[in-house]
Parts: C-alpha cells; structure tokens; sequence
C-alpha cells in the first residue's frame, strides 16, 4: 500500500513538472485570448497621457478637477472551467508509454495550469455511464494536484460511456456561463457505440454535446492510441475485445483486405463525428498517445482565438 502510493505521488508530480513546463507565457497567453472574462470593470480614473484615446475621458472627473482624466479598466477575468474526463474501460488502452488515461491527465493537468495562471477555477467531473466523481471549481496549485490525482487513481464504477448523461449533469450543476472541457476517446455511446453522426445530431449524445455547446463554452479532446487506428500487418489472427461492452472479434491481420477494412472503418467514424461536431460549431482536437499534443494546443488557441 505504501508502496502505491509513494507511486501515484511520484506520477502526480512527473505531471506536474512536465505539464507546467509546458503552461508557458505563450499557451498561457493563447488560453488568455481565447477564453475572455465577462466584461469590463471600471477600476479608477487617472490623469490623461499623450497617447490615451479620446473616448476614453472621464469627463466628469475633468470637470470636477480642472484637468483631463480617463478611465481606467480592468478586465473580470475569473473564469470557471469544469474538465469532464471519460474513464469508461477503452481509456485503459495504451501500447506505448502513455494509456490514454494517463494522457487525459497530462491534458487536464496542461489546461487546469493554464486556466489557474489567468486567475480562473478549475472542477472536474469524472464519468462513465454517469458521473461519479465531481470536485467543484476551486483555485490552487494543491488544488490541481488533487484533479489529476484524482483522474489516475479513480476506481470506475461503471465499464461503459454515456457522454449525454454526463453533460446533463454538468449543466444541471453549472449555473452560469462557464468553459466545459470534455475528454474522451468517443469509441461509444450509452448502447455500445458512437452514435450516427450522419443523423443530424437527433441522437441523444448529439443533442447533448450541442446544448452544452449553446449553454457553455464547450471545447472536445479526442484520446486516441496508434494501434486503434492501424491494425499491425503479419501476425496471424489476433483477437481484438472491446473494454466496455466485451465484444470480442479475431481479426486475421495476414490479410490486406481485412487490415485495411479496420483502418477504413475506424478512420470513417472519426470523420463523420468531426463533421457532426462542426455542424453544431463545436471545436475538436484530437491528441494521441504517442505524439506530443503541446504544441497543437497552443496552434488550436490560437486559430480558435482568431475566429472570434
């Protein structure tokens, strides 16, 4: 028991180092822009310097003082974001250094740091078939350091996903604007898989994903792992299970037909809930286990910034 958890300890605070390394000026400044606070607030008025802009003359303190003054603004900035990470059993998955469990950490851990040098809180609501975990938004490094703990050490109660149910919670819970992050492998849904993105989102996930998109600011990070998308060539019949639903398929990977059929369906299903995704205007980036992710986050800030 010691033993696991000097462990886990040891992992936490690997993440930690390496994500906050990462959290630079740059990507905190990237996350700043995109993700702006509630308005202005008026903070006091000071003298006019050559340079300040005309409209910004307070002209009842001028006129009150016998010399121009301007107001002077800061921006509300706090901010909540509530990160939901899916640990349904597919998150279990590695075949390299990372599973991608342990990637949605790094990931929540990244934003968790970005969003906390800009002054905002941070929640996470773990789910599978529902939510079975939530720590409300709070500030903090100790803070942060409980969310990924949390996110690596979390017993699911459940094998499967059902993404509809954990965004009805989380809109239930929040009870103003705040920034949704979702994190999942979006392998499936409530009845053993993703739904048809082709139906125009009338599917429960669908509609989900979109009124958390209208509700709050709602941004996807897909986890996906190499071997799911390209079925390795020449090892005879291999015997594929699927985490949540126990499915099992043996594949004969000697076959070319059959290794690219794999690849085929896999690549297509992506497609289709990316195209689904854009339809109801919500932002996707996909991150993968065996590839750094940082500098893609800062590129996804920064186009998603320069849209609004």
């Amino acid at each position: 028991m010691g033993d696991k958890l000097t462990d886990m300890l040891k992992k936490v605070r690997q993440i930690e180092i390496r994500t906050n390394r990462h959290v630079s000026d740059a990507l905190a400044g990237a996350y700043h822009s995109l993700f702006k606070g509630r308005g202005m607030d008026f903070e006091e008025a000071r003298e006019y310097e050559p340079g300040d802009e005309i409209r910004s003359i307070d002209w009842n303190v001028t006129a009150r003082t016998g010399k121009a003054h301007v107001k002077k603004y800061r921006e509300e900035r706090e901010l909540t974001m509530m990160i939901a990470v899916d640990l349904s059993a597919s998150g279990r998955f590695g075949s390299g250094e990372l599973s991608k469990r342990e990637l949605a950490a790094e990931l929540a851990s990244t934003l968790a740091f970005s969003a906390a040098r800009n002054g905002d809180k941070v929640g996470l609501a773990l789910f599978t078939e529902g939510v079975e975990h939530i720590i409300p938004p709070r500030k903090g490094r100790r803070h942060i350091l409980r969310l990924i703990r949390d996110i690596l050490v979390w017993k699911p109660q459940k094998a499967g996903t059902d993404i509809a149910a954990a965004l009805d919670e989380i809109n239930r819970i929040l009870k103003r604007r705040a920034i949704v992050v979702l994190i999942s492998d979006f392998l499936q849904g409530p009845d053993g898989k993703l739904p048809d993105p082709d139906e125009k989102l009338s599917d429960t996930v669908f509609k989900s994903l979109d009124l958390a998109n209208r509700r709050h600011d709602l941004v996807c990070f897909s986890l996906s792992d190499p071997r799911e998308l390209s079925m390795p060539r020449g090892l005879g019949t291999v015997t594929l299970e699927d985490g949540e639903t126990g499915e099992i398929v043996a594949l004969d990977t000697n076959n070319p037909a059959v290794c690219a059929k794999y690849e085929e369906i896999n690549s297509e299903r992506m497609k289709k809930f990316k195209r689904a995704l854009a339809r109801s205007k919500i932002d996707l980036l996909e991150t993968f286990t065996d590839k750094p992710y940082i500098s893609a986050l800062r590129r996804f800030f920064e186009r998603r910034a320069a849209r609004q």
